[in-house]
């Protein structure tokens, strides 16, 4: 059996314009951009290391930027 459309065939009724807002407070808003600029200070940081040493990414490498961007340190 064919399947052809028809004039009871559903229809796409996805809004025609975006919502005023996505949802998100005021507070969370600042949050994310908080964290944002956060992960690119790190990322910079990381850059600056790995070419620091040379460019080469190893194994060594990784253990040392977990070691020194991404492990909390200790409270204690």
């Amino acid at each position: 059996m064919a399947y052809a459309p028809s004039a009871v065939a559903p229809r796409d009724f996805a809004p025609t314009h975006a919502p005023a807002s996505n949802g998100r407070g005021l507070l969370r808003r600042f949050f994310d951009a908080m964290m944002a600029s956060r992960q690119r200070q790190v990322d910079r940081e990381i850059a600056r290391y790995i070419h620091d040493i040379g460019g080469k990414f190893t194994d060594d490498t990784e253990r040392e930027i977990d070691r020194r961007f991404l492990s909390t340190p200790s409270r204690w």
